[in-house]
């Protein structure tokens, strides 16, 4: 059902997309909106993994430099009959992780320097394992698709403004409702942004349940879970703060933000997230 939804919300997405360049400037505006499309999806498969290392300017972790990291991802990765992905350290003290890459061949996992020093090995175990699991249902080429839609829908209305500023028209001569447009360059990038943080919510849930049945026990993640809320609350990641694009990749929401209505928040609650780990944990439905 997850899937489904995922496929559902997906879908929604890349037709928002299509009507919103419709809206804006007519069928020129759809025709770029298609172009903006293939464009940033393509951008996106290939390159979206070396574009969020280097953001956060990942360092690869070779297995002197973190072997308990690197012992663990391999471990994991042979339990979970994956490719050894590539494995990175982020210069960050607050504790975080996240995967990236198209497919479990091309994939690689990040840890920050605060997240080994915070985790016991068995809490580390259930993190990276949750990240795997995000890699072998291959949500970080699905997070990035949604990402790349979502910032050619705002792409879009930036261009519209622009285009309504100076009172161009669009070139098939068109005489758009010039309200319907100004209410699409409001709406769209909102409806846009709540779609991206429904499809990541939705696979936090499927990765948790994933990742305690790779490391083995889901206690382990929901450990991590408890320690990684209250981490949060105090130490920031800058870094994170600056491209908050990116806030959906994490294990946990890196930004400070705490009193935005739940709404739009990238992440489903901790708290669920951990009584569900329990109860599965428990034997409890």
């Amino acid at each position: 059902m997850s899937g489904i939804r995922t496929t559902l919300l997906l879908a929604a997405l890349t037709g928002l997309l299509l009507v919103a360049g419709q809206a804006m400037g007519g069928q020129t505006g759809l025709v770029i909106a298609l172009i903006l499309a293939a464009v940033m999806n393509f951008a996106s498969y290939w390159y979206s993994d070396q574009l969020v290392l280097k953001i956060y300017r990942a360092q690869p972790a070779s297995p002197a430099e973190a072997p308990v990291l690197y012992d663990v991802v391999r471990e994991l990765s042979s339990r979970a009959g994956m490719p050894m992905p590539k494995v990175y350290l982020l210069p960050e003290q607050a504790p975080n992780a996240f995967a990236t890459g198209r497919d479990p061949q091309h994939a690689a996992v990040a840890a920050t320097h605060g997240l080994l020093r915070m985790m016991s090995r068995e809490e580390l175990a259930g993190v990276m394992a949750h990240e795997l699991a995000h890699v072998k249902h291959r949500d970080t080429l699905t997070m990035a698709i949604a990402a790349t839609i979502g910032g050619a829908i705002a792409m879009l209305a930036n261009m519209a403004q622009f285009a309504m500023l100076f009172g161009m028209r669009s070139s098939d001569g068109e005489n758009s409702n010039p309200f319907a447009a100004i209410l699409m360059m409001i709406l769209a990038p909102i409806a846009a942004s709540l779609i991206q943080m429904a499809i990541s919510r939705s696979r936090e849930y499927v990765a948790d349940a994933e990742g305690a049945a790779i490391c083995g026990n889901p206690l382990w993640l929901a450990s991590a879970l408890r320690k990684l809320g209250q981490a949060s609350q105090r130490i920031p990641m800058p870094e994170a703060e600056s491209h908050p694009a990116s806030a959906h990749l994490f294990i946990v929401n890196p930004l400070s933000g705490r009193n935005l209505a739940q709404l739009f928040a990238t992440h489903p609650p901790l708290e669920e997230r951990i009584r569900r780990l329990e109860n599965a944990a428990y034997g409890r439905g």
